[in-house]
């Protein structure tokens, strides 16, 4: 993730958090370090099907870099390592919490039968 000054670029607030967010699974990384005080790589990986190890790396730097997510090395053997969530991270919890909502929301709309999207509405005809 390149460091961005956003005081030097005028723009919308929601681009900057979108840009902080953006990823593929940044957003469930950042739902599941709320909903857990701590996680360890392995935890955090079992609970994301799909993601390579290489990809959760990628994404987890990222979002350290960013200051949203500190990463404790413990020295022990095997090395224990633990994600959670600074309190800018922390601070992202109405963010995640309004899109969880939203995105329940969107899949109970789309289950209903004969629910029409807007873009799938047709205008009257004059």
């Amino acid at each position: 993730m390149k460091n961005k000054h956003y005081q030097d670029i005028p723009g919308c607030p929601v681009e900057v958090t979108l840009d902080l967010i953006d990823g593929r699974w940044k957003g469930v990384i950042l739902h599941q370090l709320l909903a857990n005080d701590f996680l360890r790589f392995n935890e955090l990986q079992r609970r994301l099907p799909g993601i390579s190890q290489r990809l959760l790396t990628k994404q987890l730097r990222d979002l350290e870099g960013a200051g949203l997510v500190l990463r404790t090395v413990y020295a022990e053997v095997p090395p224990r390592v633990e994600y959670r969530l600074s309190a800018e991270g922390q601070s992202l919890q109405p963010v995640i919490e309004a899109l969880s909502a939203w995105g329940h929301g969107r899949i109970s709309r789309q289950q209903r039968p004969g629910t029409v999207e807007p873009s799938q509405a047709t205008a009257p005809v004059l």
